[in-house]
């Protein structure tokens, strides 16, 4: 919850877009094996996210990486896609360790979209394209601040050691 600032006795007027204009967000925080580096991927798209979407981005994190992989993630329903499933199965060297159900607390990346949510905090972009450049340039500014990044990683209640 953020504050705002109104003139006193007039309710502020917030102008949304429709309903049909959407922007859809998946992220990934990695941290690598030695846990000397953090990184941040976010991708955007203007339409709602499908499987096949998840597989296209797990398959661009598998290209960065070496070796084999953990992938911790909540039990999102775009995440039990019968094309996630099967993807994931094809990809061995891909292993999924999934959050307890409603459990934020848990999911470092969860608290680095907080980041994003107070930077975006008392703004009115006038359409997606605003938008999505004020969550670019915001992705952009976490992605090159490994201290933010460790933050929300030090915030969860996973026993991480730095």
């Amino acid at each position: 919850m953020v504050r705002t600032w109104a003139p006193k006795g007039r309710t502020p007027i917030v102008r949304y877009l429709s309903k049909q204009d959407r922007l859809s967000a998946i992220r990934a925080l990695a941290v690598s094996p030695t846990r000397r580096r953090v990184g941040l991927d976010l991708r955007l798209r203007r339409r709602n996210l499908t499987g096949v979407a998840v597989r296209a981005f797990l398959r661009h994190l598998l290209r960065h990486l070496r070796g084999p992989g953990v992938l911790l993630w909540d039990r999102g329903t775009i995440h039990r896609r019968q094309a996630v499933k099967q993807w994931i199965t094809a990809h061995p060297r891909l292993h999924v360790e999934e959050f307890p159900a409603y459990a934020p607390e848990l999911n470092p990346a969860e608290y680095v979209w907080a980041q994003t949510d107070r930077a975006l905090a008392n703004s009115a972009p006038m359409d997606l394209r605003q938008l999505n450049g004020m969550l670019r340039s915001t992705g952009r500014r976490l992605r090159h601040s490994p201290r933010l990044l460790w933050s929300g990683i030090s915030a969860s209640d996973l026993p991480w050691v730095r």
